[in-house]
């Protein structure tokens, strides 16, 4: 397993992470398998989606934070129960295939780190097999 770094610069911000990933596939000298990337935080999670037009991760955090706002009587001490919501819904894994040593995503998909109380400097593990 292999932890990339993540460092965040905005409260909620979803992070391209592709290249990373596939480097670690690259490395791992697997052919044909599967890449497990896990986030292994409680206010993070990681995502697959259209990494070819900015705006679309932007749109995805916007709706995110109109169906879990930051403020809304939650009874969390540490006042970052919306973050810890949007983890669970959004969740701590993704399964991508690997074909021919490559990562296998389709035409305008990408891997986002989806932050949620930022910033700050995170890891995701990834795992091929």
């Amino acid at each position: 397993m292999t932890a990339i770094g993540v460092k965040t610069s905005a409260h909620s911000q979803g992070v391209d992470i592709t290249r990373q990933v596939a480097q670690v596939v690259a490395e791992s000298g697997v052919r044909e398998g599967w890449c497990e990337v896990f986030v292994p935080h409680t206010t993070a999670a990681v995502a697959v989606n259209e990494a070819a037009d900015p705006d679309v991760i932007k749109d995805i955090i916007d709706a995110l934070d109109k169906l879990v706002p930051w403020r809304a009587g939650y009874r969390h001490a540490e006042g970052n129960s919306a973050a810890h919501v949007k983890s669970v819904l959004v969740g701590p894994t993704v399964r991508l295939p690997v074909s021919g040593g490559r990562l296998s995503l389709g035409t305008w998909q990408g891997v986002f780190f989806m932050e949620f109380d930022g910033p700050r400097t995170r890891k995701a593990w990834v795992d091929v097999r």
